[in-house]
């Protein structure tokens, strides 16, 4: 008995020193518990002030509208080039009606200097791109020179849509040939890419999306006439969704159509809301929007009047692209649409991205991106260069990027009304039209897709890691680390993700902006936070054991 007490005394004291050890260690520069404030609690005390943020026993509660924490930038926080080490408990929900944001960052949109650890959703043009997806980066004002070319997947002249699963890329093609078929391709690396078959003889796989950890994938007949190409000989009919069940096995799951508009040939965008899978449809015949039930059946929820398309998931709700006059839609349930507004001289929208808390839209003719300023209003926020279309836009390592038409550039915005030209993509000679379309974020890196040498590029600004992999829902402990040469994200206390290396020096993100706890390049964030940590060392495998502990 005697032995057994000295046994629970010697324990409960041991856990004590620990527990004093990691609370006096010096390198912990900032500690933000949040179970019963949002101040911080290191020796540091930063002055740290909430905005909107519900804090419990239970951790943090972020509303993904404004909810955050702004700590005042001071000299400790000044990271340099230096290693450290971010650690925190997250908690998100498991279906989602909104993107889920950013975690922490501290950086400096003007001279693009900092770091940024978010979890991605973007859905960029027809494909929920990424779903759920770590990302952390640093940059110190620093980009690829030019776009590396990542390959041309099979005989296509347009990766339609770009998707992120189980830690590998996927990538849904146009093939213009009579006998072609469009198909799944899965990137190998360099500039290899492995065929995984066509879901069914159109010409198309024009999207792709994540749903209950399973791969599915939209088939379409593609009017290449309307990209200024001869029309494609291959007139099969697609407007089905298939399950990718592996190499060669697609599960027919359903035709989109309807007694009111018909029958339809293609899949303009699928997207995941509330736990539920929708799709939308590019072309008059079986035009509305659609949810998934169960085996092959869809059930038609109706349409405002055009086509709905490309949707996103922002703020509690689903919005759509229009190509019939450019009109933005939201969907608020049980069959109802509200026109949010005209972006001005506009007559078709292609898709949107939300960036830094708000959602932006991309449009034809006039090459033109706009924010939404809420009600029926849409505010300029600036021209690329001279081009006539805006595509895909996808959010990446702190700045919103955007495709083009007719040249294929990629543009990167610096506030404002201001775009940089990152580089032309696709140099094809004699055409008229060339397309960056669509993009996702896979391996740190940003990829885009072009029309027609139907090429995949990708490229780094700054240096990133991403965990390439769904995030679950609920309570998971996530440490981001910058070492002497490479980021690591670790994941319940298991790497999870490592970055290429990288010269240090070239790498100083020190700036004068205050570290925000729960917003960031993307968006507010959307769930719990607790025990949120900054170290300014890198932390060993077995100390990140110990805060999972």
């Amino acid at each position: 008995m005697k032995l057994t007490q000295n046994l629970a005394v010697g324990c409960v004291c041991f856990l004590l020193v620990q527990s004093a050890a990691r609370a006096a260690d010096p390198d912990l520069i900032g500690h933000w518990k949040l179970t019963s404030d949002a101040e911080d609690s290191s020796s540091h005390g930063h002055s740290s002030s909430s905005h909107g943020v519900d804090v419990s026993s239970e951790g943090g509660r972020f509303d993904g509208r404004s909810s955050h924490i702004k700590v005042t930038s001071a000299k400790t926080l000044q990271l340099g080039s230096r290693p450290f080490s971010i650690a925190l408990w997250v908690n998100t929900e498991e279906k989602l009606d909104d993107v889920l944001g950013d975690l922490i960052s501290k950086y400096d949109p003007a001279s693009r200097t900092g770091f940024n650890l978010s979890i991605q959703n973007s859905c960029v043009t027809s494909a929920q791109a990424n779903y759920r997806h770590l990302h952390f980066g640093i940059d110190a004002g620093t980009i690829d020179r030019q776009w590396t070319d990542a390959g041309r997947p099979g005989n296509n002249l347009l990766v339609f849509a770009l998707c992120v699963f189980k830690g590998q890329l996927y990538a849904g093609t146009f093939e213009h040939g009579k006998e072609e078929t469009g198909r799944l391709y899965r990137y190998d690396g360099e500039q290899r890419w492995v065929d995984c078959g066509s879901p069914d003889k159109s010409n198309t796989v024009s999207s792709l999306v994540v749903y209950e950890g399973n791969l599915y994938v939209g088939s379409h007949r593609y009017l290449s006439k309307g990209s200024a190409l001869t029309e494609s000989p291959n007139e099969v009919p697609g407007g089905r969704i298939y399950r990718y069940e592996g190499p060669g096995r697609f599960v027919d799951c359903g035709k989109l159509q309807n007694d009111e508009t018909g029958e339809s040939f293609t899949v303009g965008g699928m997207v995941v809301y509330q736990g539920e899978l929708y799709a939308g449809v590019s072309k008059h015949p079986g035009k509305g929007l659609y949810r998934y039930a169960a085996g092959q059946q869809w059930q038609y929820l109706g349409h405002p009047g055009h086509r709905v398309t490309n949707p996103v998931v922002y703020n509690g709700k689903m919005y759509f692209c229009s190509l019939d006059g450019g009109n933005v839609t939201r969907y608020e349930g049980d069959s109802k649409f509200v026109d949010v507004g005209h972006p001005p001289d506009v007559t078709q929208t292609y898709g949107f991205a939300v960036h830094r808390g708000e959602l932006y839209v991309s449009s034809w003719p006039n090459g033109e991106v706009f924010r939404y300023d809420g009600d029926r209003s849409w505010i300029r926020s600036g021209r690329l260069g001279e081009e006539k279309e805006v595509m895909g836009m996808a959010v990446y390592n702190g700045k919103l990027y955007a495709g083009t038409l007719p040249l294929a550039q990629v543009y990167r915005y610096d506030g404002g009304a201001d775009w940089f030209n990152t580089g032309q993509l696709d140099r094809t000679p004699d055409v008229k039209y060339r397309r960056a379309w669509t993009m996702a974020v896979y391996q740190g890196r940003l990829f885009c897709s072009t029309l027609p040498s139907g090429h995949v590029f990708s490229i780094e600004a700054g240096k990133s890691v991403t965990h390439d992999h769904a995030l679950p829902s609920g309570w998971v402990h996530v440490t981001a680390v910058r070492d002497v040469d490479r980021l690591k994200l670790y994941v319940n206390g298991k790497l999870a993700a490592e970055s290429g290396t990288f010269n240090a020096t070239s790498h100083d993100i020190a700036n004068d902006r205050p570290l925000l706890i729960g917003f960031g390049a993307q968006d507010y964030f959307n769930g719990k936070l607790k025990d949120v940590r900054l170290y300014r060392r890198a932390l060993t495998t077995k100390e990140i054991s110990e805060l999972v502990k």
